[in-house]
């Protein structure tokens, strides 16, 4: 009897696994969104287990690339210049059973152009945020649970946020080390940057919880 009771349960889940399998099995579809640059003053990405890469444009639009499929998707609204991506799903629990997507389909890249922009927002969890020469935003704030923050020379007119946890922040700020307010958090890793400056005519925010912190400053 007992052998016939674990020779169903066994049955049972081999079913569950081969379905989760086959739901797994769905191709993801690259697509790209965009819109004029004109019309945006604000940015705002907020995913769960994507890459985030941020560079410039090379014309005066704004263009997001991303992958979907039908059981992992995004919602991009358009409200008063305020652009905003944020991840959706219908998966069912033994959709998560199984390998996750692919690398190159776990990829957001956004492009931007040397406009102003008033604030660009990024957060995600379980991947990094990676942002190339980045310059002409006003606002700045970028959080990760789960991965690292990596920049190279972020230039923001009025503040930046860095935000980490189990994972490190590097990378290079334009502007002078006296141009800039910081406070800066640190838990369970070494930092560069004082726990508080003031001073500075912009605001430099980062915490960190369980990573190290590594920034430098240079003039333009």
């Amino acid at each position: 009897m007992k052998k016939t009771i674990l020779f169903f349960i066994l049955l049972m889940l081999g079913i569950t696994v081969l379905t989760g399998c086959d739901d797994k099995g769905e191709s993801f579809k690259r697509e790209v969104y965009t819109v004029d640059s004109e019309l945006i003053k604000k940015i705002e990405i907020n995913v769960q287990d994507r890459l985030i890469e941020v560079s410039s444009s090379d014309d005066n639009q704004i263009h997001i690339d991303y992958s979907q499929n039908s059981k992992e998707y995004y919602n991009i609204s358009v409200s008063d210049a305020h652009l905003v991506m944020t991840a959706d799903n219908s998966k069912e629990w033994t959709d998560y059973i199984g390998v996750k997507p692919s690398e190159e389909n776990r990829i957001i890249s956004l492009r931007i152009p040397d406009k102003l922009l008033d604030t660009l927002i990024l957060s995600t969890t379980n991947e990094d945020i990676k942002l190339c020469e980045l310059s002409a935003v006003g606002n700045i704030s970028v959080s990760v649970s789960g991965g690292n923050i990596s920049f190279e020379k972020l230039d923001a007119d009025d503040s930046i946020t860095l935000i980490s946890k189990n994972g490190n922040i590097s990378g290079l700020i334009i502007g002078s080390y006296d141009d800039f307010d910081i406070t800066c958090e640190t838990k369970k890793g070494k930092s560069n940057l004082p726990s508080d400056k003031q001073g500075g005519s912009k605001i430099l925010k980062v915490s960190n919880n369980n990573g190290d912190t590594d920034i430098e400053f240079s003039d333009k």
